[in-house]
C-alpha cells in the first residue's frame, strides 16, 4: 500500500470492523447515554453544589473507580503502551507511585480541605494565605495544564484509535468524540461524571484484561517476553547507531541516575513530587474526594484507586512490549520514511502500539468492546476535565469578575467554558503529533515537570509550615514559573534530535532529565517561599486556623455529612478497615518494587 503522509497504512482492508462489533459499540454508547441520563435526573445538578460537588454525597466506590478513570484516559492506554514499547516496564513507576500520594490525599489533605469548607483548590490557597493574586494565578495555570497536558493529549490518543481501527479522518473523530462528552458532561454535572467514570472503569478493565490474555498467548506468555522484546529489531535501520535496538535494562524498574531514560533519582523523588501535584492539589483528582459523605469514604475511595493503579503494568505496559515483538517494523521504525508509512509521523511510532495489537489479535466483537474500551477511557477523563476546569473558571474567574453573579449565570458560564476548552485543545493537537520522540506519555511529564513542582511546594509548605506567608508563596510560585517557563520554551525550541544525528541541545536540556530538573524546581520554590515568608510579617490566626496539619479540629475532619446515620462504633470500624487496606497496600506495592527493581 502506498505511502500516505496523513494517514499511514494501518487501516489496511482486512481490518474493517464488522456488523457485531458495530453493534458491540452501539450497545456499549446506548449504556452510557442511560447512565449519564439517570444520574442526571437524579443530581441535584440545579445548584453550585450540586453541580460541581455532586452534593458532597458520593459512596467510596464510584469515587474510586472515577480516580482511576479520571487518570487512565485514552492518553495513557496509549502513551504507557507506547512507552513500554520504547523503553520497557521502568514507565510503570509512574502508576505504582500514585499509591503513596494517594493515601496523602486521603488521609493529610483532604481533612484539611474539608473543614476549608472549600469547593476549589486555589480558593483553599486564598484562605491560607489571603489575597487574590495566587489564587488567580492558580486557576489560569491549571486550566492552561488541563488544555496542554490533558484534553489535548486525550483527544490526539482517542483519535488515532478511532482513526486507526475505523479509518475515519482523524479530526472528523476528534469532533465526534467531542460532541458525545460534552453533551453528558454540560447537561448532568460531577454526579453525572462520577457514575459514568464508574461505568467506564469495568468496561475498561475487562476490555484490557482480554487483550493483554490473547497478546501473552500470542508470544509464549510471561516467560518469552523478556526474550522476543530484545529481538524486536526493525529490518530498516540506520547505519551507524543503536536507536533501533531495544533498551538491555528494558525489564528493570531501577535505571541508572546518569545514563538511563528514567533515573531511579528522578522517579523516586521528581515523580512524588509531581505525583503530589497530580493526585493531591488538582482539581481534577481532589474534586472527586470533596465530593465524598465523609472522610473513611474519601479514604476508600483511595484505596480502591489505588489497587486498580497496580494494573496498568500488565493491561497496557506490557502488551505494548508485546506490540513492538510481533510487530517491530511499525512499532519500532527509526527510519523517518518507513515511520511515515506506519503512523504517518517521522519521529517514531510507538504510541500505535496498543491500537495496532487490538486490530491484529481481537476477534469480531471483541474488537468492537476494544474500541468502546478506548472510547470509554477517553471520555472518562475528559469529563472530569471539563467538570474541573469549569469549576475552576467559574468559581475562581468569574465569580471574582462579577462578584454579584447568581447561581444561574454561573452554571450558564461553567457550560460555556466547556466548548471553549474544546476549541483550544483541538487546535493544540498537531503541536503534540511532532513532540518527545512521538511518546505522548513523556511529552506529558516533561510539560508538568517544568510547570507543577512550584504549585506542589505552595501546598506542602502551606499545609505543614504555619509561618509560610503570602509575601513568599507569591514570590516563590514567580521564580518557580521563570525557572519553569525558560525550559520549557527551550524543550520547544530544541526538540530532541532524530535517530543518527548530534544532540546539539543546550546543556539544561540534554544533561538534566526533567525528573531531576522537577526536583530542583522544587527546591528552588521552597528556598524562595522560606526567604520570603521570614523578611515578612506572619500570616494570622484566621490564616492558619484549621487550614494547616498542626491547626486542623479533629471533630471537623471527618466531613461536612458526618457519619450519615452511623454510630461512632460503625465509624471506628471502617477507619480500622481503611487504616488496614493502606498498610497492605504499601506492602504489595514494595513488593513489586522489589520484583522489578
Amino acid at each position: 500500500m502506498a505511502a500516505d503522509n496523513s494517514t499511514g497504512d494501518l487501516h489496511a482492508p482486512g481490518t474493517q470492523l464488522s456488523v457485531t462489533d458495530i453493534i458491540v459499540i452501539a450497545v456499549y454508547f446506548a449504556l452510557n447515554v442511560a447512565v449519564g441520563i439517570w444520574t442526571a435526573c437524579r443530581a441535584s445538578r440545579n445548584t453550585v453544589s450540586g453541580y460541581f460537588l455532586a452534593g458532597r454525597d458520593m459512596a467510596w466506590w464510584p469515587i474510586g473507580a472515577s480516580l482511576f478513570a479520571s487518570s487512565e484516559g485514552s492518553g495513557l492506554f496509549v502513551g504507557l503502551a507506547g512507552s513500554g514499547a520504547a523503553g520497557g516496564v521502568a514507565v510503570a513507576g509512574f502508576e505504582w507511585n500514585a499509591t503513596y500520594v494517594l493515601l496523602a490525599l486521603a488521609w493529610v489533605f483532604v481533612p484539611i480541605y474539608i473543614s476549608s469548607e472549600i469547593v476549589t483548590l486555589p480558593e483553599y490557597i486564598q484562605k491560607r494565605f489571603g489575597g487574590q493574586r495566587i489564587r488567580m494565578y492558580l486557576s489560569v495555570l491549571s486550566l492552561l495544564l488541563s488544555v496542554f497536558t490533558k484534553i489535548s493529549i486525550d483527544l490526539y490518543a482517542g483519535a488515532l484509535f478511532v482513526h486507526i481501527c475505523l479509518g475515519w479522518n482523524f479530526y472528523l473523530s476528534t469532533i465526534l468524540t467531542l460532541a458525545i462528552t460534552a453533551v453528558y458532561t454540560i447537561a448532568g454535572g460531577l454526579a453525572t461524571v462520577i457514575y459514568t467514570d464508574a461505568l467506564q472503569t469495568v468496561i475498561m478493565v475487562v476490555g484490557a484484561v482480554i487483550l493483554a490474555i490473547k497478546a501473552f498467548n500470542q508470544i509464549g506468555g510471561y516467560e518469552q517476553l523478556e526474550a522476543a522484546y530484545a529481538q524486536a529489531i526493525p529490518s530498516r535501520t540506520i547505519p551507524n547507531t543503536t536507536c533501533h535496538l531495544p533498551r538491555a535494562d528494558a525489564m528493570h524498574m531501577f535505571r541508572d541516575p546518569s545514563t538511563g531514560d528514567l533515573p531511579w533519582t528522578g522517579m523516586t523523588f521528581g515523580l512524588t513530587i509531581m505525583a503530589t501535584w497530580y493526585w493531591c492539589t488538582d482539581q481534577v483528582i481532589v474534586q472527586r474526594s470533596l465530593s465524598a459523605r465523609n472522610l473513611n469514604h474519601a479514604k476508600a475511595g483511595s484505596i480502591l484507586a489505588s489497587y486498580l493503579k497496580m494494573l496498568p503494568m500488565g493491561l497496557m505496559i506490557m502488551p505494548g512490549m508485546i506490540s513492538r515483538a510481533l510487530f517491530p517494523d511499525d512499532v519500532g521504525c527509526v527510519v523517518p520514511s518507513e515511520c511515515l508509512r506506519a503512523c504517518g509521523a517521522e519521529i517514531g511510532c510507538s504510541n500505535i502500539a496498543y491500537p495496532k495489537l487490538v486490530m491484529e489479535l481481537m476477534p469480531t466483537g471483541l474488537r468492537g468492546l476494544m474500541i468502546a474500551v478506548m472510547m470509554a477511557a477517553l471520555m472518562s477523563s475528559l469529563t472530569s476535565i471539563f467538570n474541573s476546569s469549569s469549576t475552576l473558571f467559574t468559581m475562581d474567574i468569574w465569580r471574582r469578575l462579577r462578584p454579584c453573579a447568581g447561581e444561574r449565570e454561573l452554571l450558564l458560564v461553567g457550560r460555556l467554558v466547556i466548548v471553549v476548552l474544546i476549541g483550544v485543545s483541538v487546535a493544540w493537537i498537531p503541536v503534540l503529533q511532532g513532540s518527545n520522540s512521538g511518546q505522548l506519555f513523556i511529552y506529558m511529564q516533561s510539560v508538568t515537570s517544568s510547570l507543577a513542582p512550584p504549585v506542589t511546594a505552595i501546598f506542602v509548605l502551606g499545609i505543614f509550615w504555619r509561618r509560610a506567608n503570602e509575601q513568599g508563596a507569591f514570590w516563590g510560585l514567580m521564580a518557580g514559573l521563570l525557572v519553569g517557563a525558560l525550559r520549557l520554551v527551550l524543550e520547544f525550541l530544541y526538540p530532541e534530535p532524530p535517530c543518527g544525528q548530534t544532540d546539539e541541545r543546550p546543556a539544561l536540556l540534554r544533561s538534566v532529565h526533567y525528573l531531576h530538573f522537577a526536583i530542583a524546581l522544587f527546591l528552588l520554590t521552597c528556598a524562595v517561599v522560606a526567604a520570603g515568608s521570614l523578611l515578612s510579617p506572619p500570616p494570622q490566626q484566621r490564616q492558619v486556623e484549621n487550614l494547616t496539619w498542626w491547626t486542623l479540629a479533629l471533630d471537623q475532619s471527618l466531613g461536612t455529612k458526618e457519619g450519615n446515620g452511623q454510630t461512632p462504633q460503625k465509624h471506628a470500624f471502617w477507619t480500622r478497615v481503611c487504616n488496614f487496606n493502606a498498610i497492605f497496600l504499601m506492602c504489595v506495592n514494595i513488593f513489586f518494587y522489589a520484583y522489578f527493581a
